[in-house]
Parts: structure tokens; C-alpha cells; sequence
């Protein structure tokens, strides 16, 4: 049974409920924090900036293939297809770290522009080491004259972003894996990681002419239609949408970090 908005007075945010009403999750906590997430990315300017929200609530494959910003059951909605070995629970989704992934259908050359942000949560246990991608994409269309990725990953205890192949297209640097990443660029000259909504590096020569086409997975990255780079990092929230400042990623931290400890998942 779904839960009326209005019984006792209490009301909802129409986006949230909408969500609420789509995976029929009736726990009490989980939909005031939900509720409180929206409320909050609303109330700081960023919710307009989000393509897709990915909150991970509900404890089932059902609950957490759906987006916050789009809670319909399609493609089009970026709904996510989990493929493979997954582990859903309260705490998030994790992947096999060998042949899993979750395809969003979420395309950066038809959906984002060159100023854009990918962020991902890490509630769990994984090696700093680990080299895997957690979302992203590439491809290697040569009408390009290169080879095209957009994805966050890690590799020899640093976390990098890219926008393009090149290595003056990239920023990194030493960090743990647990906790909320973010990879964000707004202009030529600013292209930067955060951990925690703290600033670890900036790349200011960044010139970014095209995205990829390639659908964009979280788990592992989608490299001309196959994936690659799988990980075992569990996730409790995953956004892609444009590009944010430093002080929309420290509020975006905020309310994230807000959410997961209401749901007693934080790190």
C-alpha cells in the first residue's frame, strides 16, 4: 500500500512524491529523508542542474533502479538497468567487481554539455588501489580524431576525472575511496575533484570539443558498447548533470551527508 501524502496533515514535495509513489517505498524514514533531500537541493539552486539522481533507497533492485529527477519506468527517464551480479540492500548497491554494471541510458553528447558533474558515494569497504571506473563512458569514434572519456575512476590510490582523453584533460589526485566524490568542470579553466565537498585538485587548461555517445554505466565504464573497469565500491548515491562550483558542491556534500545519516548509511 502506498502512503497517502496527506494523512495527518503531512505533505510532500510533488518531485519527491512522485518518486515515493514510483518504487512504493512506505517506510517512514526513508521518505521524509527523501522528502528532505529534495527540499534541500531545491532550497541551495542545485536540483535544476541534476539530469539524474540516483538516491539508492528502498533496499531492493527495484526501489533503486529509479531516478529522483525522473521517476518514470523508462529509458528516456534514465531509469537504471542493472546487469549481472549485483547486492542490493539498505545501505546501497554493490557490484561484483568482475562483470556488473548499471547502464543509465544516459548519453553526454545528447544529454550534457562539456560543463558537467558526475558524483558518487562510497559507504562500503574497497582497495584504494583498486583500479575501476565508478560511472562514466568513452568511445573511440575516429570521426572524432580521438578517443573520447568521461568518467570518474580510480587507480593507484588516487581518484581522477576525465573530459576527453588527454592527459591535460585530467585531474587527480591521493585519496580514499570511501566517501563522496565529485568531478566537476564549469569552464576551460576549471575542471576539478572534491572529496567530502573539499577541493583536492584543479586542472585550469581544460578544453573539452566533444563527449562521448556511449550511454553512461556506474559499477564499471561503458567503452565503445562494452564494459570495462569493473568495481567493488558500494554505492549509496550517484548523480550526473551539469557542471557545479565549488560552493554548490560543498552544499550538495551537505545535503547528501544529511540524507545518508538520516538513513544511518553515512561514512
Amino acid at each position: 500500500m502506498l502512503i497517502n501524502p496527506y494523512i495527518y496533515g503531512v505533505s510532500y514535495d510533488t518531485d519527491a512524491q512522485a518518486f515515493i509513489t514510483a518504487t512504493g517505498i512506505t517506510d517512514t524514514t526513508q521518505i521524509n529523508a527523501i522528502n528532505t533531500l529534495v527540499l534541500d537541493l531545491k532550497s541551495y539552486g542545485i536540483w535544476s542542474k541534476m539530469k539524474a539522481l540516483y538516491p539508492f533507497v528502498g533496499g531492493t533492485a527495484t526501489t533503486h533502479k529509479y531516478n529522483l529527477k525522473d521517476p518514470r519506468d523508462l529509458d528516456v527517464a534514465f531509469r537504471l538497468q542493472f546487469v549481472n551480479g549485483w547486492t542490493h540492500s539498505s545501505n546501497g548497491v554493490v557490484p561484483n567487481g568482475t562483470d556488473a554494471y548499471a547502464d543509465t541510458k544516459l548519453s553526454p553528447t545528447t544529454t550534457l554539455t562539456s560543463n558537467n558533474h558526475f558524483s558518487f558515494y562510497n559507504n562500503g569497504t574497497s582497495s584504494n588501489a583498486e583500479t575501476s571506473i565508478d560511472i562514466g563512458c568513452g568511445d573511440g569514434n575516429i570521426t572524432y580524431s580521438a578517443e573520447l572519456y568521461l568518467w570518474t575512476y580510480r587507480e593507484d590510490n588516487t581518484m581522477k576525472y576525465d573530459n576527453c582523453s588527454s592527459s591535460n584533460n585530467r585531474v587527480s589526485s591521493t585519496t580514499t575511496s570511501n566517501g563522496f566524490s565529485v568531478g566537476s568542470r564549469i569552464s576551460n579553466t576549471s575542471q576539478k575533484i572534491y572529496k567530502n565537498g573539499t577541493l583536492l585538485a584543479n586542472n585550469s587548461n581544460v578544453n573539452v570539443t566533444q563527449l562521448p555517445y556511449q550511454p553512461t554505466y556506474i559499477g564499471a565504464g561503458n567503452i565503445n558498447g562494452a564494459s570495462q573497469f569493473y568495481s567493488t565500491k558500494r554505492s549509496s548515491f550517484a548523480s550526473i548533470g551539469d557542471g557545479l562550483t565549488d560552493t554548490e558542491v560543498t552544499n550538495l556534500y551537505t545535503a547528501i551527508q544529511a540524507y545518508q545519516t538520516t538513513l544511518g548509511r553515512q561514512v
